[in-house]
């Protein structure tokens, strides 16, 4: 009997353990507790797919994957949640699915505690910590901290848009934006702000519009410190310092340091205006545009000074005011050296020295230096007079001049005279009287060579010489 117990104890488990046969990679040493899991493992290192789709021929390492992927092709998908009905082609996925449930976060971060559904979130948010960026472009050699940011970038190189709109027919780089761009054919908007109430079609849009509330500015430039509360603002920040523009108009051949600055800038090639104002039907190749069009029309100023409480339709207006009262011009013209608060003023500027003047009338062919100065030349063609006044209906073809005349009925007199503290209702009206104080003398007769300090003395003036009438 004692010779059983012997040989029993011989054979125990924790013998067992001890001279069962473990099955080692040659290359990295690791061990297998079975021969097929070498097998398997030893392709990660040769390469090798041996198992292939006979749909579209991708290869794989293990069958399990094949499996899986050949439900991309049939649309089968046999694994349902028991808690929403939803069904997925990966079982694996379905338990990544469930934690949406459960609220399950089992993946924490050692350095700042953040906890994550999945193994994978975790890895990505490590990178911010470490900065790590193993992903390379090998077209322009950029960095990217995950391999599907490099795969988006890469599109910018080769143009390719593989995600199609099967409403439309459009097409789009990334799937994400594809899915955005249904909900306009939908108009559906399931994400509602519990602040404001304003509804989105998209989780991340309303996780950006949510810091319009809170103020939050979590992305933060490591050259100059400016923070901003997207990702992709202060991506195209820094391409303020480094001089990138990645994206070129193959028609015309200008580069943009933003996607959305070449979309703008092809409309001027295209003639596309796909925007249109739902009160006087007029079509704009910018929604930004569109928007500030409405607010002529409902007269909404919802962007106010903090300093001097003066309101904007427009938040660059605001920008530009804003400069008035911290007096900073950063953008300095290096031909003559003037200096403006606003880069696109300098851009405007620098037109003067080059001459340029690439915005062209379709009717008459007159040539302008600003799309602006184009638009409003427009309107002695059309007739069109798009802005009214409120008080007693009298309409105007630009802006600046609605605002004049406002003053008529307000007394508004925004201009100072530095000198005597005389006020004036039109900036042109201040700039006249100041010659006044100087003696400056502009205007001169090209008969006798007399000199005026304004224009209207000097019409006056001629008449004498050619014996019409002046007006008085």
């Amino acid at each position: 009997m004692e010779k059983i117990v012997k040989s029993v104890q011989l054979i125990s488990p924790e013998s067992m353990k001890k001279h069962r046969r473990s099955y080692d990679c040659d290359i990295c040493r690791k061990s297998f507790p079975q021969k097929s899991n070498l097998v398997m493992h030893k392709r990660i290192h040769t390469g090798e797919k041996p198992y292939h789709c006979d749909i579209c021929g991708k290869s794989f390492s293990q069958r399990i994957h094949l499996a899986g992927h050949k439900r991309i092709h049939t649309g089968e998908k046999p694994y349902h949640c028991d808690i929403c009905g939803k069904s997925f082609s990966h079982n694996s996925i379905l338990i990544k699915h469930k934690r949406i449930h459960t609220g399950e976060k089992p993946y924490h971060c050692d350095i700042c505690g953040k906890s994550f559904s999945q193994s994978i979130h975790l890895t990505k948010h490590r990178r911010i910590h470490t900065g790590e960026k193993p992903y390379h472009c090998d077209i322009c050699d950029k960095p990217f901290s995950e391999n599907t940011a490099l795969t988006k970038h890469s599109r910018v190189h080769s143009g390719e848009k593989p995600y199609h709109c099967d409403i439309c027919g459009k097409s789009f780089s990334q799937n994400s934006v594809l899915t955005r761009h249904k909900h306009i054919h939908t108009g559906e908007k399931s994400y509602h702000c519990d602040i404001c109430s304003k509804s989105f079609s998209d989780n991340s849009d309303l996780t950006k519009h949510k810091r319009t509330h809170t103020g939050e500015k979590p992305y933060h430039c490591d050259i100059c410190g400016e923070s901003f509360s997207h990702n992709s603002i202060l991506t195209t920040h820094k391409r303020i310092h480094t001089g990138e523009k990645p994206y070129h108009c193959d028609i015309c051949g200008k580069s943009f340091s933003a996607n959305s600055g070449l979309a703008k800038h092809r409309r001027i090639h295209t003639g596309e205006k796909p925007y249109h104002c739902d009160v006087c039907g007029k079509s704009f190749s910018r929604n930004s545009t569109v928007i500030t069009r409405k607010r002529t029309h409902t007269g909404e100023k919802p962007y106010h000074c903090d300093v001097c409480g003066k309101s904007f339709s427009n938040n660059s207006h605001l920008t530009k005011h804003k400069l008035i009262h911290t007096g900073e011009k950063q953008y300095n013209c290096d031909i003559c050296g003037k200096s403006y608060y606003q880069n696109s003023s300098l851009t405007k500027h620098k037109l003067i020295h080059t001459g340029e003047k690439p915005h062209h009338c379709d009717i008459c062919g007159k040539s302008f230096s600003q799309n602006f100065d184009l638009t409003h030349h427009k309107y002695i063609h059309t007739g069109e007079r798009p802005y009214h006044c409120d008080i007693c209906g009298k309409t105007f073809s630009q802006n600046s001049s609605l605002m004049k005349h406002k003053r008529i009925h307000t007394g508004e007199k925004p201009y100072h005279c530095d000198i005597c503290g005389k006020s004036f209702s039109q900036d042109g009206n201040l700039m006249k009287h100041k010659y006044i104080h100087t003696g400056e003398k502009r205007h001169h007769c090209d008969i006798c060579g007399k000199s005026f300090s304004e224009s209207g003395t000097l019409t006056r003036h001629k008449s004498i010489h050619t014996g019409e009438k002046g007006k008085r």
